[in-house]
Parts: structure tokens; sequence; C-alpha cells
């Protein structure tokens, strides 16, 4: 026991040293709102347990047995020349539990390659590739496990980078009560080899905290998730916000306040489930809006929406997410049982 005690505590410590390294992170597209039903709530959902890949994908704890030859597609038409999906398909393997496999691709599109005097001498591309496989089990009691072992590639002109990564979760669900929790550790991992030599950055290490709930006596589930609970402050500091005292002329830079820096932990979202094939979805992101909105016209950034239908055998979802005044997403996903072709043709 005083083993195990001691593998958390420099488990703890090894995340609390990972969080306080400065600077950018690589392979920031780990980060990317992969489906339409993620978009819709916040940019966010660990913590709903009920059959749906696309979940799974961030959160490889919930994968079960009901995803067994679940198929999904997904499409983002992004900013500008930006746009970027990805295709999963999940497996039961008896006794060993349910894997799946996952390829996400984003394309930046085409620039135009100048020397140092930049006159244009041709083009290049940029792109990101992950490769996921993931594994998911169910223990006792409710709680679930599972794992991630994730693959990256990006290139850039004649620039490239490699790294490997895995992501830690463990699920709780009742269905009696309708609840469900989650804690997933993303992106423990290593870039092996860095764009330039010698240059070797971190990963984007996020640890998230979730539950959702779903109402008894009303078709409604609300959805709270706490976002890089690695690093307590995760605000951003203006540096042309100050204040300059009227007696010293002292400048002093503006910071934001202690509730902004706590509320920018969390995303929040909500779905309306009228019936099994229908449902509205509605998401706000307080640190989105934090960031990229302006004080003078906030608009509706932060928020988000979408809906989900059941046509057939396919399960459609849209998603509309407003990042800032001049960028909105426009997400689409298309999930499928491929069992459900194979009971078709039987009949």
């Amino acid at each position: 026991m005083k083993q195990v005690y001691s593998l958390l505590i420099s488990f703890f410590l090894f995340l609390s040293a990972y969080a306080q390294i400065g600077g950018s992170s690589t392979f920031a597209s780990l980060d990317l709102v992969n489906s339409a039903r993620e978009a819709a709530l916040g940019g966010n959902l660990i913590c709903v347990k009920d059959g749906d890949i696309n979940l799974a994908i961030k959160n490889p704890s919930l994968l079960d047995s009901s995803m067994d030859n679940q198929l999904a597609l997904s499409y983002v038409n992004y900013f500008t020349d930006i746009n970027y999906g990805y295709v999963a398909y999940a497996k039961t393997i008896p006794k060993y539990g349910v894997f799946d496999i996952g390829m996400q691709y984003i394309n930046y599109g085409t620039f135009a390659l100048t020397d140092e005097t930049g006159l244009q001498t041709g083009e290049f591309t940029a792109g990101d590739y992950t490769l996921n496989i993931g594994w998911g089990r169910a223990i006792k009691y409710g709680f679930s496990v599972g794992a991630n072992l994730k693959n990256m590639y990006s290139n850039i002109e004649s620039y490239s980078a490699y790294g490997i990564a895995t992501d830690l979760s463990g699920t709780y669900s009742n269905e009696k009560y309708r609840f469900t929790a989650a804690l997933l550790v993303k992106n423990l991992g290593v870039e092996l080899k860095p764009y330039v030599a010698g240059n070797r950055e971190r990963l984007p290490l996020n640890i998230q905290l979730g539950i959702s709930k779903r109402l008894a006596h009303m078709p409604f589930r609300l959805s709270i998730i706490a976002d890089h609970l690695e690093k307590p402050d995760i605000s951003f500091t203006d540096p042309t916000e100050t204040t300059t005292d009227i007696v010293t002329q002292e400048v002093t830079q503006i910071e934001p306040s202690l509730g902004t820096k706590i509320a920018e932990h969390f995303i929040f979202g909500g779905e309306f489930l009228p019936s099994k094939h229908f449902s509205v979805r509605f998401g706000y992101n307080f640190r989105r809006r934090s960031e990229l909105g302006i004080d003078a016209k906030m608009g509706f950034v932060g928020f988000s929406w979408g809906f989900g239908v059941k046509i057939s055998m396919f399960q459609l979802s849209y998603a509309m997410a407003t990042y800032h005044l001049g960028g909105t997403s426009n997400n689409f996903t298309i999930t499928t049982n491929l069992s459900q072709f194979h009971s078709k043709k039987k009949e």
C-alpha cells in the first residue's frame, strides 16, 4: 500500500512540474474540438455515457460494448482555408474490452513561399495527423477505465515533427440516478522529433474533471467540465490594460479577478432530449469568451449550439460555435453502426 501511495505522489508531483513549464506547446491540434456534439456543448464533453463513439475518442473509459462496430466521420469547416476532421471505428474483443482506432487530420491550406526580399518562389502546404488507438473496460459498481495511445505527425513546408502521447481516464456512471462523472489526463507524452533539432517542445497537457446529470422529470441533461486543473491560473493578462495612480503616476497592470480565474476553468453544456431520435444542444465556454471577446461588442462569443437527428441507420449532428466576432466554425458528424447493415441484408 505504501508503494501505491508513493507512486501516486510521484505521479502528481510530475504533473505539477510539467504544468509549470513556460512557453507554448507543440501539437496544439490535439486539443481541437472533434465531433459536432462536443462542439455544440461548449467544446468539451467527457462525462456522458450513452454509447457515442465520438465522446469515447476523447475519453476512452466511455468505450463499452454498445459501440461495437460503430463508425464515425466528422468534418469541421474552420477559419479561412483551414479544415479538419476524423474517422473512428470501435470493436469489442471479448475478455479484453472495447477498442477503437481513429485518424484525425488538419489541413492548414496552401501558403506562398517567398525569399528574404518577399519575392514569391513557390507554394507550400502544412498539416497535422494523429493516429489514435483507444481501449476501455468496465470494472465494477459502475466504474470503467480507459487509455489512448496517440501517434502525432506534423509537416510545415520542409519542417516536420513526430510525437507520441497517451490519455488516461476513469468514469463512474450510475444509471439509476442518471449521473456520470469522469476524470481525464490528456496528452502525457513527448515530442520525439522536433521541427528544429535541439528545440524539443512540450505537449499540451490537460487534466479535466466532468459531471453530467439527466433530470428525472424533464428531458434535459446538464454537463459541467472543469478544464486544465493542472494549472490553477489559466487566465490571460492583457498588457494594454493598465491603471495609473493620479498621485504617484505609477502604472499598474490590471489582472483578472479571482472570480474570473476560477470561471475560466469551466465549460457548461445542456442537451434537450425530447425523443431518442432528436436532440437540441447548447453550450457556454467562459474562457473562450473572456480571451477572444471584444469588450465593445461581445456578441455570441463563447456560445455554441447544435442538434442531433437520427435518420434511418444514421445519426447526424451539426454544431455552430462562435470563437470570436470574425470566426464561427461549422461542425458535421455522421455516426452509424455497421452491424445494422448486416441485419438489414438478412431481412
